[in-house]
């Protein structure tokens, strides 16, 4: 015989797994700490100022 289930419990018990699925991809994606931050942020700036650096013409003209 086979197990009887509950299917708004399995229902709600899908929603959770759902949830902690996006939680964690969230946390990947955004959970980065203070100092890692900056050092993206510096890495970024520098990156910009190289490439402003190579420009062949100014802006103006």
């Amino acid at each position: 015989m086979t197990n009887i289930v509950n299917l708004r419990q399995a229902r709600k018990a899908k929603a959770r797994m759902d949830k902690a699925q996006v939680a964690q991809e969230n946390r990947a994606r955004f959970g980065r700490t203070k100092a890692r931050r900056l050092a993206d942020t510096q890495e970024e700036q520098r990156r910009a100022a190289l490439l402003d650096g190579a420009r062949r013409e100014s802006e103006e003209g």
